[in-house]
């Protein structure tokens, strides 16, 4: 059965009743959005903050490929696992945005027997938050071409603004845009263009923001652009927008509660992309976890390079966040398209290319063990095609390594295939004191930090970039010289180039372009030709969607 098969057929409890079930938490303090879907009020989370913490692990990946790896179907059949083993477990996870589900990827919500549930809802729609999101992005630019229209008395400079408009769905066509054509009736002709809603940094600043006061705050503090003198900034806060847009995101705030097949609750809030954002959920969803739950399992987007990265030195810095441990993700097909295979020959045997393509799990797991300084356990996401020499040699490759291996089956068995993972996991974070270490010290400059990681984890010999963006990274770190940097990168290679497979070592990582997230409170480093606006494959997901006369939704994933 496909996933969204497998998904129809879940026998879901009414969310309700399930969250008193579990923790306790009466129907007062939820806002239900159907019989299966809820939000979490901010009093009640408020009301935990003098709970104990419990264990924080993070799922992450090797670079990923078009073989998959699981990270997210993964981190739901380790939750249902150390539920199963006797623990008190929830998963936090990112909302799929609609653009890759009519694109390339599909669905996002896991896969197989480690789905969260009702499918179709968190893929489409789900509660409205990035729908949310993208009208307070879209407010914004509105205000800043009405306030140009009607005299600029903030001197705004029409080609210095730096706010896009968003939309969540990969459409190319709106990367480069004029607005205000049709004559001075319809405003200020000037060049524009759209990002995805997971790039906007209204959805960073609703993931990083730990009430609605700071939410507030971080809006205002948005720099849309510059005045004519060149130098000066405007802030959302110069317009007045602030209050409107935190309005406009008031339920949005609030974390989003669901089950998996196997009934246990599943925390699904925020959803910026770890490519072009900084890759993780809500600092309010994973915190609240933490309060009710003894283990926490989270995942950070696409390899360890970036949303492992991105989770410690941007999320776990600013929330002051300690995780435990750590669960890379790898699949014998992916290390072997890592090692030279063709996609379509990735299910025949071949262990000189798993022995080769190995060198891409070697690098994250040094970077996480050494950098990162978190103790590592390798999840094989077991295949059928995969064969007993195949597993037999990662095995032993991991153990040359000196890192613990599981391979797991929860895609085929749900929780019950991923017992042994969860045994390992627990005897790992029961016994050390949570923490990690960052990659780069708070106070060095803006291009040592972007430097620090090319050189620490991508395995490059340096960075390089115009004279233009190294000018405007040092007038940045006179004001913002703290902010940690987000770098916006492919996930398919450790360099900023798609097609180098495995570990490249040595190669230069171009900045092409910088951009300040003052609200947010960092800095995106955008490397080589990264789009913050991503487009459509010649056959996309769309194309098999459909929907039948009772409703019934197909071909999802």
């Amino acid at each position: 059965m496909s996933d969204i098969e497998i998904a129809q057929q879940a026998k879901m409890k009414p969310i309700i009743g399930l969250v008193k079930e579990k923790f306790g938490i009466d129907a007062e303090h939820l806002d239900p959005f159907g019989h299966y879907k809820a939000k979490l009020s901010l009093e009640y989370v408020n009301s935990l903050a003098d709970q104990k913490d419990g264990k924080l692990i993070l799922v992450t990946a090797i670079s990923p490929t078009p073989a998959g790896e699981g990270k997210t179907t993964t981190t739901v059949g380790l939750g249902d696992a150390l539920n199963r083993i006797g623990k008190k477990a929830v998963m936090c996870l990112r909302e799929p945005s609609l653009g890759p589900c009519f694109g390339v990827k599909g669905g996002a919500a896991g896969g197989g027997y480690s789905q969260v549930v009702p499918m179709e809802d968190i893929n489409l729609h789900f509660t409205g938050d990035f729908h949310a999101i993208g009208v307070a992005h879209n407010l914004l630019a509105a205000l800043i071409d009405n306030h140009i229209h009607h005299g600029n008395a903030l001197n705004i400079d029409p080609r210095r603004i730096q706010w896009k408009r968003v939309v969540d769905m990969n459409d190319r066509a709106l990367r480069h845009i004029v607005v205000g054509m049709g004559g001075a009736a319809n405003g200020y002709l000037r060049e524009d263009g759209y990002d995805i809603v997971v790039a906007s940094e209204v959805m960073a600043i609703l993931c990083l923001a730990t009430s609605r006061s700071d939410l507030k705050e971080r809006l205002g503090k948005i720099v849309i652009g510059y005045k004519t003198d060149k130098v000066t900034p405007v802030y959302a806060s110069d317009l007045k927008a602030q209050g409107a847009m935190a309005a406009l995101l008031k339920d949005a705030i609030k974390p989003n509660l669901v089950q998996t097949l196997e009934n246990n609750i599943a925390i699904i809030h925020g959803g910026p992309f770890a490519n072009i954002a900084h890759g993780c959920n809500t600092v309010t969803a994973t915190k609240t976890a933490l309060k009710i739950a003894d283990y926490v399992v989270t995942e950070a987007g696409f390899g360890a390079d970036l949303g492992a990265e991105k989770f410690i030195d941007i999320k776990c810095r600013m929330a002051d966040l300690k995780p435990s441990a750590v669960v890379l993700v790898a699949t014998v097909r992916a290390l072997k398209f890592h090692g030279g295979v063709n996609k379509e020959d990735l299910n025949k045997e071949n262990l000189s290319a798993l022995e080769k393509g190995f060198e891409n799990l070697q690098r994250h797991y040094n970077n996480i063990t050494q950098h990162y300084g978190l103790p590592c356990v390798v999840c094989v996401n077991h295949f059928t095609f995969d064969t007993e020499a195949e597993i037999g040699l990662l095995e032993s490759l991991c153990a040359a390594l000196g890192a613990n291996c599981v391979v797991s089956k929860h895609w085929a068995e749900g929780g019950a295939g991923a017992e042994n993972l969860a045994k390992e996991i627990v005897n790992i974070v029961d016994h050390r004191e949570p923490g990690c270490t960052f990659v780069y010290d708070e106070n060095i400059s803006s291009w040592d930090k972007i430097a620090a990681i090319a050189t620490k984890l991508y395995g490059a010999s340096g960075i390089s970039a115009s004279a233009k963006i190294k000018a405007q990274l040092k007038t940045w770190d006179e004001s913002y010289g703290k902010f940690p940097v987000c770098v916006a990168k492919t996930q398919m290679s450790f360099s900023s180039s798609p097609n180098l497979k495995g570990a490249p070592s040595g190669h230069t990582v171009e900045i092409s372009e910088v951009r300040l997230a003052n609200g947010a409170g960092f800095i995106v480093a955008i490397a080589g030709d990264m789009m913050t606006m991503p487009g459509l494959p010649k056959q996309p997901a769309a194309e098999r969607i459909d929907i039948d006369n009772d409703g019934k939704i197909t071909g999802l994933f």
